[in-house]
């Protein structure tokens, strides 16, 4: 992948421009494209979302998106999966969900890409988390480990197969293992 170089642009004008593929990040006045996803990470990302989506949204304790751009504190971010508990997704008058999300996730998953810069991830976990956010996940394909971000907590890692991911609380009946999350990378 070609890296073009940072521009430095407003938040309003970021906004107006035209949605890249992939996706383009607004930070700390900057514009910045993220990685294009290969094949570990984006099997990662749908299977987990699905995952989420199949016990929070069936129970209309939470959804999961991907790649949803959500815009607040002075970024502009697009999450690998973005969750928000239900009643905190924004909604158009006729209850579908709204296009525009001005808010940080609940929970904030993002999955490193072979190209991506692990320091810009974390920031943006964060940064979530200082406006918010109940947890954020660093999941590391490569190395095959989780990193867990906490408000008001230091960091941990998971790494060992049988270890259980710890969840946000609103997440009560979701359950996964370090096992069974890099197993979808063998189907």
């Amino acid at each position: 992948m070609v890296q073009v170089p940072a521009q430095s642009i407003t938040l309003e004008a970021f906004l107006r421009l035209p949605e890249t593929k992939p996706a383009s990040e607004y930070i700390d006045g900057r514009m910045i494209q993220k990685p294009m996803p290969q094949g570990e990470h984006s099997a990662i990302q749908t299977e987990l979302a699905t995952a989420i989506n199949a016990v929070l949204r069936k129970n209309r304790i939470a959804r999961g998106f991907s790649e949803l751009r959500c815009t607040f504190g002075g970024r502009s971010i697009v999450p690998d999966i973005a969750v928000f508990t239900w009643e905190r997704i924004p909604r158009t008058e006729a209850g579908r969900v709204a296009n525009v999300f001005s808010a940080a996730p609940d929970w904030t998953i993002e999955i490193l890409s072979p190209d991506q810069s692990q320091t810009r991830v974390t920031t943006n976990i964060l940064h979530c988390l200082q406006h918010g956010c109940q947890m954020g996940w660093l999941i590391d394909p490569d190395e095959q480990l989780v990193f867990v971000y906490s408000p008001d907590q230091a960091a941990t890692f998971y790494d060992q197969p049988n270890a259980r991911l710890p969840i946000p609380a609103f997440a009560d009946g979701f359950s996964l293992t370090i096992a069974e999350l890099f197993s979808w990378l063998l189907e």
